[in-house]
């Protein structure tokens, strides 16, 4: 397939690529190991590698360069997994560019051509790959048409509805790109356009109701938009809310949230994209398999089940790493099977025999495009058969013997101290009487149903759960249904080389550790002793040292207690991993982002399902505050411990659908009792001490442990009963939309924050402010958007690659970006002339790119000339002070910033801060004659000829400009004379030196500021002051149309 160019520094780096075609312009390579007889070492090598690594990181086997002439640089421009599919590029190439490239003088000027006619290939492509061509590519051409968008904003689908202003409905089409929604209509002699960018979407939702029917309603922060009569409604906000999703987690504070590969690059989003990316979130939520698997194949089935002596017709699912089968209705029967359990596929005439390691066999019959899958089946399991032999290989090292022994005792110590608590209780008999009879029945249902990883679930294993796991299979049951079992087989030695690393270390996360450690169970006698405590602190310390990017998060501690108390230390600690990484995505980061949009989720089905409840609650978030820690512990925090562990069990069997469940369940039962209470802290109240009371007793007598597992059962059972219909498909959608609430919340959180502490520094007013710095992240956006060849875009390509923060990455402003922000708001020139604009935007740039790296970082005080009141509030005496800096030497004027200042945090709160400093450093300044002297840096003659032109340039194009002009020379003038009066006062120059210094010319603040005040007109002019908020509100008509003439389409029908 064709790609937009990439460089590569080494055509032939390493030896890996072998070239088999080449002329002047063009390379044809192929990747060694491909197509080479077998028993070459060198392709063995290359193969083994290619298997080895990771599968997002493998590469195409055949390529073709873009080479030019003399260059040390080349640029792939299309690959293909086939001979045959790089060739048909080749044979284009060689018929339509060859002889057209030949003719270029400079050699170096081949390569835009080439990009140009492969855009215009991708586009083609693009419309080849929809469901009809040719309307799409339409389509494509009335976006660019009627919105000017630039190229790099990729259509990715389009849908005829119709939106309403007031009563009146406007047919028209619903554009959908990577990056906005924009509307066309043109009715009746009269159009209506409006594009809404993804980043300023903060809900979506469906509404039905007066004269529309059921419509998608899109909301912003300034208004409303309605959008109904789609011919399919489900599969528009289905898209509606992926793209918004995606764009806001590329574009907003999305720190710890897992994002695909390919939706980290906009430009090869499609609509079959996103259909393959829903359908493999599912597959994932569903099977709770690691983020990372890919979704390759998807049929129709049906599975032999030996329990129910018949065929279950369902759908097969094969990722990189797994088999996963679910019966139609979801739920009614899983199979997932890992592929490092497979042994052998067998391909029969009808059915395909799956056998495992255990020795069993799965029969699949009906199976959709059979012998495509057999054989892609087959291949992978080639490639992970030698990716675990490599790895095994690779393991074969001196393991710390007395590590391995020192953890495996502890876990002895813990199991045993785990036995003497149950033994203390007065009800032993009954509790092992009733231990015999569930792990009898358990042993029965094994027989039947298979046990390990691939055991059939069904309804049969619902209700052994819900009556409670026997406490000597909780562990294995935990580790079989988490599928933690596969990481602990795949990875020997992992567990005891990370605590190996870790011990000793000292760090922020350890500290947290430490603190938390005897807050973890601390009733139960296994953490009352330096064994238990010692066993937790190396599954807490192991697992920050895995995954730094969450480290540790409180309630780690208290998931990974209750896990050591059924599972030796290394399985809890793959325990935990499952938790962690795939069960609770995104919950433990450094804002829990994941958590947060469960309750947002969890708010709208109390709406939904519980709508009496809902009513006598206006704000669902009080409820919800309650209900964080139930989702966060798995209720462990709150319900006894034996209750506990039983929705723990839930919890590994269900996933998260079981937590939503069972508070559904507990907030339907106290309903009546929440509804009674007068305010919220009553209600607070109930909520806190019911769980509990739905738990088990806390009295040591065998009826009340007999009516707690009953309590607890039955709680189980009602919430599955009650509200079994809560799908995992269903929340996978809900969480998609929601997550939009929720970031944009904290886009919120953090605006107020960063205004609340400016304000009481400057005299800009609140509303200004906040529309400032709605300007300033539009423009981050835009740099985003269509930045394809600035800093600003290169710099986050590079951070996505290095896996960079947000924090890190976001709000970098290069030359371009900087120029096109100070033309929209400084008040200089007064004509608005774009070369005297621009001259005083590089001057600003250079003085506070201090570092020369030509790109605003974090800590970059780039917002300076807006946030603070030289430029609208100031006296006369600042402004004049801010242009003489502007034209001191970058290495002379650095010294005038004030480097005691520490802050961190988001750029923008920086750029606030750092000004609301610089703006008191200022007055101070003006006031105390010593800083005065310190800031009057002694000019240049040269330096003196610029800044006289800088203060020409402001006046153009104002109605005083003669006068203004006039004033400026008689200013000029006498600074003229002043500096040749202080030259001769200085003497004469030193007979040593070659010529007269420049430097002995002197000018100073003060002699400058006391020439301007000689002229009123110059004088008024820069004590008039400037309307900010007019200014801002063209600024905002005007920032979309500089880099693309959007004029006015963004406010239109506001």
């Amino acid at each position: 397939m064709w790609l937009n160019p990439e460089e590569v520094a080494l055509k032939n780096a390493l030896k890996l690529w072998v070239t088999e075609r080449s002329n002047d312009f063009f390379l044809l390579q192929r990747r060694r190991g491909r197509g080479e007889p077998a028993g070459k070492i060198s392709g063995l090598l290359v193969g083994a590698l290619d298997t080895v690594l990771d599968s997002n990181a493998r590469v195409t086997p055949f390529r073709i360069l873009l080479q030019i002439p003399g260059s040390q640089i080349s640029w792939i421009i299309a690959s293909g997994a086939a001979m045959e599919e790089v060739n048909k590029h080749w044979d284009w190439l060689a018929h339509n560019l060859l002889h057209s490239l030949s003719v270029f003088e400079n050699k170096e000027d081949v390569a835009n051509p080439i990009r140009g006619l492969i855009a215009e290939e991708s586009r083609g492509r693009q419309a080849a790959q929809e469901d009809d061509p040719e309307k799409f590519r339409e389509a494509l051409l009335k976006f660019e048409r009627h919105f000017g968008l630039p190229s790099s904003e990729k259509l990715v689908t389009f849908y005829s509805c119709c939106t309403w202003k007031g009563r009146v409905p406007r047919q028209g089409l619903l554009y959908l790109s990577i990056n906005h929604l924009a509307f066309y209509s043109f009715l009746l002699g009269k159009e209506v356009k409006f594009v809404v960018p993804w980043a300023e979407v903060i809900r979506l939702e469906r509404v039905s109701g007066g004269f529309m029917t059921e419509a998608i309603r899109v909301s912003t922060r300034q208004r409303q938009r309605d959008f109904s009569m789609f011919l399919n409604l489900d599969e528009a906000f289905g898209v509606v809310g992926q793209l918004a999703d995606i764009a806001l987690r590329r574009l907003l504070d999305s720190e710890g949230l897992e994002l695909d590969r390919v939706l980290q690059q906009p430009a090869r989003i499609t609509k079959r994209v996103l259909e393959e990316q829903a359908l493999r979130e599912y597959v994932l939520a569903l099977f709770r398999l690691p983020r990372g698997e890919r979704l390759h194949e998807v049929a129709s089935c049906a599975v032999w089940t030996p329990h129910a002596r018949c065929h279950t017709a369902g759908t097969l699912y094969t990722t990189d790493n797994y088999l996963g089968f679910s019966s139609r209705e979801e739920g009614q029967c899983i199979l997932l099977i890992p592929l490092s359990e497979v042994r052998i596929t067998c391909a029969l005439p009808n059915p395909v025999i799956v056998s495992v390691r255990s020795k069993k066999a799965f029969q699949l019959i009906e199976l959709q495009e059979r012998d495509d899958l057999v054989e892609s089946l087959d291949c992978r399991l080639r490639s992970l058969h030698l990716k675990q032999s490599a790895f095994r290989g690779s393991r074969r090292t001196n393991r710390t013997l007395f590590l391995r022994l020192s953890y495996n005792r502890c876990t002895v110590i813990l199991a045993v101290t785990l036995a003497n608590y149950s033994r203390t209780k007065p009800h032993l008999c009954f509790v092992q009487n009733m231990e015999a009879e569930k792990e009898k029945m358990w042993e029965d249902h094994f027989a039947e149903f298979g046990r390990g990883v691939h055991m059939f679930r069904t309804d049969k294993v619902q209700r052994l759960i819900a009556a409670g796991i026997p406490e000597s299979l909780r562990g294995e049951l935990w580790m079989t249904f988490s599928d933690a079992l596969s990481d602990l087989d795949s990875h020997p030695g992992y567990y005891a080389g990370l605590v190996q690393t870790s011990m000793g270390q000292s760090s922020l996360t350890t500290d947290e550790i430490e603190r938390d450690l005897h807050r973890s169970l601390p009733d139960h006698p296994a953490f009352q002793n330096p064994t238990g405590i010692a066993a937790l602190r190396r599954v807490l310390t192991a697992y920050a040292h895995r995954n730094p990017k969450i480290g540790y998060c409180q309630s780690m501690n208290i998931l990974a207690s209750v896990l050591l108390l059924y599972a030796k230390e290394e399985a809890a600690f793959w325990l935990l991993v499952a938790v962690c990484e795939r069960m609770l995505p995104d919950y433990f980061n450094r804002r829990v982002i994941g958590a947060q949009v469960d309750q947002s989720v969890f708010e709208q089905l109390i709406a939904e399902r519980l709508p009496d409840l809902a009513d006598h609650f206006p704000d669902l978030s009080t409820l919800s505050s309650v209900s964080l820690s139930w989702f966060l512990t798995i209720f462990v925090s709150v319900l006894p411990f034996h209750s506990a562990v039983c929705v723990v069990d839930w919890f590994f069997f269900h996933g998260i659908k079981a937590i939503f469940q069972l508070a559904l369940a507990v907030l339907e039962a106290n309903a009546a009792s929440l509804c009674a209470r007068m305010d919220d802290g009553q209600a607070l109240m109930v909520l806190f001490s019911q769980p509990s009371a739905n738990g088990s007793s806390s009295n040591n007598t065998a009826d009340h442990a007999a009516a707690g597992q009953a309590n607890i059962t039955q709680l189980i059972i009602d919430a599955y009963e009650r509200f079994g219909d809560l799908t995992v498909r269903k929340i996978e959608r809900l969480r998609c939309r929601h997550r939009i609430q929720v970031l944009q919340a904290h886009e919120d959180t953090t605006k107020e924050n960063a205004l609340r502490v400016v304000t009481p520094d400057v005299s800009i007013s609140a509303e200004n402010l906040a529309d400032i710095y709605d300007l300033f992240k539009t423009e981050h956006f835009i740099s985003l958007y269509w930045g394809d060849i600035s800093a600003v875009a290169a710099a986050e390509a590079a951070s996505w690659r290095r896996g960079v923060s947000y924090l890190e990455r976001q709000y970098r402003l290069d030359l371009p970006q900087f120029k096109s922000l100070y033309g929209l708001l400084a008040p200089w020139p007064a004509g608005g002339c774009q070369r005297h604009s621009d001259t005083l935007a590089h001057r600003t740039f250079t003085l506070l790119d201090s570092d020369r790296h030509n790109l605003f970082k974090k800590k970059k005080p780039f917002f300076l000339f807006i946030a603070s009141d030289t430029l609208y509030c100031g006296e006369l005496s600042d402004k004049v002070k801010l242009l003489y800096r502007l034209h001191l030497p970058p290495g002379e004027s650095s010294s005038c910033l004030d480097r005691n200042v520490e802050i961190q945090g988001r750029l923008s709160d920086i750029a606030f801060l750092i000004a609301a400093s610089l703006l008191r450093a200022n007055r101070l300044a003006c006031e105390n004659q010593a800083d005065i002297q310190k800031m009057s840096t002694l000019s240049r003659q040269r330096e003196f000829i610029q800044f006289s032109k800088t203060l020409c340039g402001l006046f153009h194009g104002d109605p005083e400009e003669n006068e203004l002009f006039q004033a400026i020379a008689k200013v000029t003038s006498l600074v003229l004379q002043i500096g040749e009066a202080t030259t001769r006062s200085a003497g004469p120059p030193d007979q040593g030196a070659a010529g007269p210094s420049d430097s002995e010319w002197t000018i100073s603040l003060a002699q400058i500021l006391a020439s301007v005040l000689t002229e009123q007109t110059l004088v008024n002019f820069l004590e008039k002051a400037s309307d900010l908020t007019s200014r801002i509100a063209a600024a905002k008509e005007k920032q979309y149309q500089q880099r693309a003439p959007l004029l006015a389409l963004q406010h239109a029908h506001s």
